[in-house]
């Protein structure tokens, strides 16, 4: 595929149209995934997707192939993503702290008890996945540092790997893992305190 992706690049940079549109059948819905999943806004995510589109045209020249144009894209779409989030001046992220689980001194997890011995691992997926569980979900994800929310979106749902997630946001691989557990770890807390007393 990296083939076929450098070969529809040089054809982009020919003035070959259908080349444009061979690249977007191939990469619009995963920069569309990504997008939404970073600004959790549907006309942000598509107007990011415009914008990277716009990127690959005119800078497609600039693209030296030391990565895959694959993990080149995802690079350009999560950028403007995060800088779309940050423009967002009345939206609020609150600090992923708040989100964490808390300890006593005596290493016992602080709140309610039910929180400490709920398990909702077992909840079947389609629960989950719909009414209030659903909305809970999406609040959490809301509220996640942007970063955090990129690297969880790559990881978690485009299935990257560890090392490609890297390269694209531009960290180590150890900060991102430590990145994307600190962030799963969030959105299990906020599941807990939302749906463990009714688990």
């Amino acid at each position: 595929m990296n083939g076929d992706d450098l070969a529809l690049l040089a054809s982009l940079r020919a003035g070959d149209a259908a080349a444009l549109e061979a690249l977007m059948r191939r990469y619009s819905s995963r920069m569309y995934r990504l997008a939404y999943g970073i600004t959790r806004n549907q006309a942000d995510a598509e107007e990011v997707v415009q914008d990277v589109f716009v990127t690959i045209v005119r800078k497609g020249q600039t693209f030296e192939g030391r990565a895959a144009l694959g993990s080149w894209i995802y690079r350009v779409t999560t950028n403007a993503a995060l800088n779309k989030r940050r423009g967002k001046r009345l939206e609020l992220e609150t600090s992923l702290e708040e989100h964490l689980p808390g300890f006593d001194a005596d290493g016992h997890r602080e709140g309610d008890r039910a929180w400490v011995l709920a398990d909702w691992s077992a909840t079947p997926e389609h629960e989950l996945l719909a009414g209030e569980a659903r909305a809970v979900l999406h609040r959490a994800l809301d509220a996640l540092p942007g970063h955090y929310r990129a690297v969880l979106v790559l990881r978690d749902v485009e299935e990257l790997s560890n090392e490609q997630v890297a390269q694209i946001v531009g960290e180590s691989v150890a900060s991102v893992k430590s990145r994307l557990h600190r962030a799963r770890m969030a959105l299990r807390e906020q599941l807990t305190r939302q749906l463990g007393s009714k688990a």
